[in-house]
Protein backbone atom coordinates (compact mmCIF):
# COMPACT_ATOMS: atom_id res chain seq x y z
CA UNK A 1 0.00 0.00 0.00
CA UNK A 2 1.76 3.62 -1.12
CA UNK A 3 0.22 6.70 -0.27
CA UNK A 4 -1.07 8.75 -3.61
CA UNK A 5 1.42 11.56 -4.93
CA UNK A 6 3.40 11.19 -1.19
CA UNK A 7 7.02 9.38 -0.63
CA UNK A 8 7.34 6.79 1.61
CA UNK A 9 10.68 6.02 3.78
CA UNK A 10 13.11 4.88 1.90
CA UNK A 11 15.12 1.95 2.41
CA UNK A 12 13.08 0.66 5.48
CA UNK A 13 13.04 -2.83 6.01
CA UNK A 14 10.71 -5.17 8.03
CA UNK A 15 13.28 -4.64 11.06
CA UNK A 16 12.75 -1.42 11.15
CA UNK A 17 8.89 -1.30 11.11
CA UNK A 18 9.05 -3.90 13.42
CA UNK A 19 11.04 -1.71 15.99
CA UNK A 20 9.38 1.42 15.17
CA UNK A 21 5.66 -0.56 16.11
CA UNK A 22 7.57 -2.15 19.05
CA UNK A 23 6.91 -5.73 17.88
CA UNK A 24 8.97 -8.04 17.28
CA UNK A 25 9.80 -8.52 13.34
CA UNK A 26 7.95 -12.35 13.42
CA UNK A 27 4.71 -10.69 14.35
CA UNK A 28 5.16 -8.47 11.28
CA UNK A 29 5.44 -10.99 9.29
CA UNK A 30 2.64 -12.67 11.01
CA UNK A 31 0.61 -9.41 10.06
CA UNK A 32 1.86 -8.87 6.18
CA UNK A 33 1.06 -12.36 5.54
CA UNK A 34 -2.57 -11.73 7.52
CA UNK A 35 -2.04 -13.99 10.61
CA UNK A 36 -2.58 -11.63 13.24
CA UNK A 37 -6.65 -10.44 13.68
CA UNK A 38 -5.98 -9.42 17.06
CA UNK A 39 -3.46 -6.50 16.69
CA UNK A 40 -3.83 -3.77 18.68
CA UNK A 41 -4.76 -0.27 17.99
CA UNK A 42 -0.96 1.09 19.13
CA UNK A 43 0.76 -1.13 16.79
CA UNK A 44 -1.33 -0.29 13.49
CA UNK A 45 -1.06 3.56 14.82
CA UNK A 46 2.93 3.09 14.98
CA UNK A 47 2.86 1.24 11.54
CA UNK A 48 1.10 3.99 9.83
CA UNK A 49 3.03 6.70 11.67
CA UNK A 50 6.10 5.04 10.32
CA UNK A 51 4.66 4.79 6.88
CA UNK A 52 3.90 8.01 6.95
CA UNK A 53 0.10 7.30 6.35
CA UNK A 54 -3.17 9.80 6.00
CA UNK A 55 -6.39 8.61 7.27
CA UNK A 56 -7.68 7.22 4.16
CA UNK A 57 -4.87 4.91 4.48
CA UNK A 58 -5.15 4.56 8.48
CA UNK A 59 -8.32 3.28 8.00
CA UNK A 60 -7.22 1.16 4.61
CA UNK A 61 -4.65 -0.63 6.73
CA UNK A 62 -7.18 -1.65 9.79
CA UNK A 63 -9.30 -3.44 6.80
CA UNK A 64 -6.55 -4.74 5.52
CA UNK A 65 -5.64 -6.46 9.16
CA UNK A 66 -8.86 -6.82 10.56
CA UNK A 67 -10.93 -8.14 7.51
CA UNK A 68 -14.96 -7.48 7.99
CA UNK A 69 -17.47 -10.32 7.12
CA UNK A 70 -18.90 -10.11 3.74
CA UNK A 71 -22.44 -9.29 4.01
CA UNK A 72 -24.54 -10.95 1.14
CA UNK A 73 -24.89 -9.08 -2.13
CA UNK A 74 -28.32 -7.25 -2.68
CA UNK A 75 -29.61 -5.37 -5.72
CA UNK A 76 -28.69 -1.97 -5.04
CA UNK A 77 -32.39 0.19 -4.84
CA UNK A 78 -32.72 4.03 -4.41
CA UNK A 79 -35.37 5.10 -1.32
CA UNK A 80 -38.09 6.92 -2.57
CA UNK A 81 -36.23 9.76 -1.14
CA UNK A 82 -33.48 9.73 -3.06
CA UNK A 83 -35.02 9.26 -6.11
CA UNK A 84 -36.85 12.73 -5.35
CA UNK A 85 -33.34 14.59 -4.77
CA UNK A 86 -32.43 13.25 -8.03
CA UNK A 87 -35.32 14.66 -9.62
CA UNK A 88 -35.66 17.83 -7.69
CA UNK A 89 -31.87 18.84 -8.43
CA UNK A 90 -32.94 20.25 -12.53
CA UNK A 91 -29.91 22.26 -12.67
CA UNK A 92 -27.44 20.00 -11.45
CA UNK A 93 -25.66 16.62 -13.22
CA UNK A 94 -26.02 14.31 -9.79
CA UNK A 95 -25.84 10.57 -10.28
CA UNK A 96 -25.72 7.86 -7.30
CA UNK A 97 -22.46 5.45 -7.17
CA UNK A 98 -23.01 1.97 -5.64
CA UNK A 99 -20.82 -0.57 -4.41
CA UNK A 100 -17.79 -0.89 -7.12
CA UNK A 101 -18.61 2.03 -8.20
CA UNK A 102 -21.70 0.70 -10.16
CA UNK A 103 -24.12 4.08 -11.69
CA UNK A 104 -27.23 2.70 -9.87
CA UNK A 105 -29.27 6.27 -10.70
CA UNK A 106 -29.19 9.68 -12.00
CA UNK A 107 -30.98 12.64 -12.97
CA UNK A 108 -32.24 14.16 -16.36
CA UNK A 109 -28.86 16.17 -16.22
CA UNK A 110 -26.78 13.58 -15.50
CA UNK A 111 -28.05 11.46 -18.55
CA UNK A 112 -27.78 14.63 -20.60
CA UNK A 113 -24.07 14.54 -19.69
CA UNK A 114 -23.21 11.29 -19.56
CA UNK A 115 -25.61 8.75 -21.42
CA UNK A 116 -26.03 5.91 -18.77
CA UNK A 117 -29.29 4.88 -20.35
CA UNK A 118 -27.85 3.92 -23.78
CA UNK A 119 -25.61 1.65 -21.70
CA UNK A 120 -27.00 -2.27 -20.85
CA UNK A 121 -27.39 -2.79 -17.03
CA UNK A 122 -24.28 -4.80 -16.54
CA UNK A 123 -22.11 -1.55 -18.03
CA UNK A 124 -23.49 0.99 -16.08
CA UNK A 125 -19.99 1.00 -14.29
CA UNK A 126 -17.80 4.54 -13.93
CA UNK A 127 -14.55 2.23 -13.99
CA UNK A 128 -15.69 0.01 -16.60
CA UNK A 129 -16.54 3.03 -19.24
CA UNK A 130 -13.11 4.50 -18.08
CA UNK A 131 -11.04 1.89 -19.24
CA UNK A 132 -13.06 -0.12 -21.84
CA UNK A 133 -14.66 2.38 -23.73
CA UNK A 134 -13.11 3.60 -27.19
CA UNK A 135 -14.53 6.62 -25.81
CA UNK A 136 -13.07 7.49 -22.89
CA UNK A 137 -10.20 9.14 -23.40
CA UNK A 138 -11.86 12.02 -25.44
CA UNK A 139 -14.51 12.72 -22.87
CA UNK A 140 -11.81 13.36 -19.80
CA UNK A 141 -9.12 15.08 -21.41
CA UNK A 142 -7.22 14.38 -17.95
CA UNK A 143 -7.73 10.96 -18.31
CA UNK A 144 -4.70 9.63 -16.62
CA UNK A 145 -5.61 11.85 -13.57
CA UNK A 146 -9.30 10.30 -13.95
CA UNK A 147 -7.41 6.64 -14.17
CA UNK A 148 -5.18 7.24 -10.91
CA UNK A 149 -8.48 8.49 -9.04
CA UNK A 150 -10.48 5.38 -10.00
CA UNK A 151 -8.24 3.05 -9.48
CA UNK A 152 -7.13 4.33 -6.05
CA UNK A 153 -10.56 4.33 -5.01
CA UNK A 154 -11.56 0.67 -6.31
CA UNK A 155 -8.73 -0.27 -4.24
CA UNK A 156 -10.43 1.44 -0.90
CA UNK A 157 -13.36 -0.77 -1.82
CA UNK A 158 -11.60 -3.84 -2.00
CA UNK A 159 -10.39 -3.02 1.43
CA UNK A 160 -13.41 -2.25 2.45
CA UNK A 161 -15.09 -5.25 1.17
CA UNK A 162 -12.89 -8.67 0.84
CA UNK A 163 -13.75 -11.30 -1.19
CA UNK A 164 -16.22 -9.86 -3.04
CA UNK A 165 -16.44 -12.00 -6.24
CA UNK A 166 -17.85 -9.45 -8.60
CA UNK A 167 -15.10 -6.47 -7.55
CA UNK A 168 -12.41 -9.06 -7.97
CA UNK A 169 -14.71 -10.53 -11.56
CA UNK A 170 -14.51 -6.25 -12.57
CA UNK A 171 -11.05 -6.23 -11.43
CA UNK A 172 -9.68 -9.05 -13.26
CA UNK A 173 -11.59 -8.03 -17.02
CA UNK A 174 -9.81 -4.75 -16.62
CA UNK A 175 -6.88 -6.09 -15.81
CA UNK A 176 -6.67 -8.24 -18.66
CA UNK A 177 -7.91 -5.60 -20.97
CA UNK A 178 -6.06 -2.36 -20.17
CA UNK A 179 -2.55 -2.05 -19.38
CA UNK A 180 -2.76 1.41 -17.60
CA UNK A 181 -5.19 -0.55 -15.06
CA UNK A 182 -2.86 -3.53 -14.46
CA UNK A 183 -0.29 -1.05 -13.19
CA UNK A 184 -2.16 1.24 -11.11
CA UNK A 185 -3.93 -1.76 -9.76
CA UNK A 186 -0.25 -3.12 -8.95
CA UNK A 187 0.46 -0.02 -7.06
CA UNK A 188 -1.82 -0.32 -4.11
CA UNK A 189 -2.22 3.47 -3.82
CA UNK A 190 -5.65 4.31 -1.62
CA UNK A 191 -7.66 7.33 -2.09
CA UNK A 192 -11.71 8.51 -1.17
CA UNK A 193 -13.43 9.82 -3.93
CA UNK A 194 -14.87 13.35 -1.97
CA UNK A 195 -14.54 16.47 -4.04
CA UNK A 196 -12.16 17.04 -6.92
CA UNK A 197 -12.37 18.64 -10.26
CA UNK A 198 -13.85 16.96 -13.21
CA UNK A 199 -12.71 18.24 -16.65
CA UNK A 200 -15.63 16.58 -19.83
CA UNK A 201 -15.54 17.09 -23.40
CA UNK A 202 -18.89 16.86 -24.03
CA UNK A 203 -19.82 16.04 -27.77
CA UNK A 204 -22.44 18.67 -28.26
CA UNK A 205 -21.06 20.71 -25.95
CA UNK A 206 -17.69 21.04 -25.99
CA UNK A 207 -15.58 21.28 -22.73
CA UNK A 208 -17.48 21.42 -18.89
CA UNK A 209 -15.12 22.76 -16.24
CA UNK A 210 -16.60 21.25 -12.97
CA UNK A 211 -16.25 20.53 -9.54
CA UNK A 212 -17.68 17.29 -8.35
CA UNK A 213 -18.64 16.86 -4.34
CA UNK A 214 -19.91 13.26 -2.94
CA UNK A 215 -21.82 12.52 0.01
CA UNK A 216 -23.26 9.70 1.49
CA UNK A 217 -26.43 8.99 2.12
CA UNK A 218 -27.54 8.63 5.90
CA UNK A 219 -28.55 4.77 6.53
CA UNK A 220 -26.79 3.36 3.57
CA UNK A 221 -23.07 4.15 3.26
CA UNK A 222 -22.38 1.81 0.14
CA UNK A 223 -24.12 4.66 -2.07
CA UNK A 224 -23.09 7.98 -2.79
CA UNK A 225 -25.03 11.12 -4.10
CA UNK A 226 -22.24 12.45 -6.68
CA UNK A 227 -22.86 16.12 -7.65
CA UNK A 228 -21.06 17.91 -10.79
CA UNK A 229 -21.33 22.01 -10.12
CA UNK A 230 -20.07 24.83 -12.21
CA UNK A 231 -19.13 28.12 -11.46
CA UNK A 232 -22.15 30.85 -11.56
CA UNK A 233 -22.15 32.96 -14.76
CA UNK A 234 -19.11 30.31 -16.13
CA UNK A 235 -19.13 28.78 -19.58
CA UNK A 236 -19.34 25.79 -18.12
CA UNK A 237 -22.65 27.25 -16.25
CA UNK A 238 -24.18 28.57 -19.61
CA UNK A 239 -22.90 24.80 -21.69
CA UNK A 240 -24.84 22.56 -18.64
CA UNK A 241 -28.24 25.54 -19.20
CA UNK A 242 -27.84 24.84 -22.90
CA UNK A 243 -27.83 21.00 -22.39
CA UNK A 244 -30.91 21.59 -19.40
CA UNK A 245 -32.79 22.93 -22.07
CA UNK A 246 -32.12 20.03 -24.64
CA UNK A 247 -33.45 17.72 -21.57
CA UNK A 248 -37.03 16.57 -22.00
CA UNK A 249 -38.22 13.44 -19.56
CA UNK A 250 -38.40 10.92 -22.36
CA UNK A 251 -36.51 8.74 -20.43
CA UNK A 252 -37.94 6.62 -17.52
CA UNK A 253 -37.19 6.00 -14.01
CA UNK A 254 -36.77 2.51 -14.44
CA UNK A 255 -34.24 3.41 -17.59
CA UNK A 256 -32.54 5.73 -15.36
CA UNK A 257 -31.15 2.77 -12.84
CA UNK A 258 -34.33 4.24 -10.57
CA UNK A 259 -36.43 1.69 -9.01
CA UNK A 260 -38.87 2.46 -6.24
CA UNK A 261 -38.16 1.06 -2.95
CA UNK A 262 -39.85 -1.96 -1.19
CA UNK A 263 -40.52 -0.17 1.55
Amino acid sequence: MRATGRRRVPGLRRDELATLAGVSVEYYVRLEQGRAPNVSDAVLDALATALRLDDTERDHLRNLVRPVKPRPARQPRLRDGVRLLLDSMSTTPVFVLGRRMDVVGWNPLAEAVSDWSAKPVSERNAARHLFLDPTARDFYPEWDTVAEETVAYLRLDAGRHPKDPKLAALVGELSIADETFRTLWAAHDVKEKTFGRKLINHPLVGELDLRYETLALPGDPDQLVVTYLAETGSTTAERLALLASWTAPTVSQEERGIRPSAG
